[in-house]
């Protein structure tokens, strides 16, 4: 495994997101050490792996194989219509609403630019990221939250083995460690050293096998046990108040 020092630290990031925040701090944090920013597309997880960038901020899921991955936050899904569509009204679209719309394919109209030129034209509306929506932003285009559709989630992933200083402050940055609790140089002569975030993450991997291993299933028999005669076999209970009922969006 080779050994990470980057001189400068590449910070990669796909479409819609905005890690200003983070790089801000870093820079503010620590002058001496360059940050490079670098936008990937389809190809960004392969960046991680050419090293070309030392940590990514990427869209999930993705091919975890050598990597360590964090999730971070929860991105809201959108229907994007032309200005003159019907969804223009609502506030919030229930997903009835877009049973008998014609669903572009992203992919098919070259990426998310181009799935919301589609969309503006009249042909389609199309399902976003609502970062994505905001980032191709058209006039003749708007954006309604569909609340009833998964939404999708950003995180921070890097390559195992790539423990240098630079990245674990960087990791420790984005998970919110403020300046005082930062690792420095001399941390390590303490009495007992923080886990990197590669650490936590092994850690965390290998808790999620275990639980999987060691689960057993519910509901199992004991042997000789003898049923309760005083017991008797009950009756199915009604269903309680909070059955989910379909959601119907405002109008404006």
């Amino acid at each position: 495994m080779p050994e990470f020092k980057p001189r400068t630290l590449s910070v990669g990031f796909v479409a819609g997101v905005t890690p200003g925040k983070w790089v801000g701090r870093w820079r503010e944090r620590h002058p001496d050490v360059p940050l490079e920013l670098q936008q990937y597309g389809d190809d960004a997880v392969a960046a991680l792996h050419s090293a070309a960038a030392d940590v990514l901020f990427v869209r999930l899921p993705v091919n975890r194989e050598n990597l360590f991955v964090i999730p971070l936050y929860e991105e809201q899904a959108v229907v994007v219509s032309s200005k003159e569509h019907e969804i223009s009204l609502f506030d919030e679209v229930p997903l009835a609403e877009l049973e008998a719309e014609n669903l572009l394919d992203v992919e098919e109209c070259g990426g998310p630019a181009g799935a919301v030129e589609v969309a503006a034209s009249g042909a389609g509306v199309v399902v976003l990221p609502m970062s994505l929506a905001r980032l191709h932003a058209r006039r003749d285009a708007v954006h309604r939250p569909v609340p009833e559709l998964p939404g999708t989630t950003i995180g921070i992933a890097w390559l195992e083995g790539n423990d240098s200083q630079d990245v674990e402050e960087f990791i420790g940055i984005v998970r919110g460690r403020t300046e005082r609790s930062s690792r420095q140089p001399s941390a390590a002569d303490g009495p007992e050293p923080r886990k990197s975030a590669s650490q936590k993450a092994s850690a965390r991997k290998a808790a999620q096998q275990g639980s999987k291993k060691q689960a057993a299933p519910s509901g199992a028999k004991r042997s000789g046990a003898k049923p309760d005669p005083r017991k008797g076999s009950g009756k199915a209970g009604k269903p309680g108040p909070g059955t989910p009922q379909n959601r119907r969006g405002r109008r404006r």
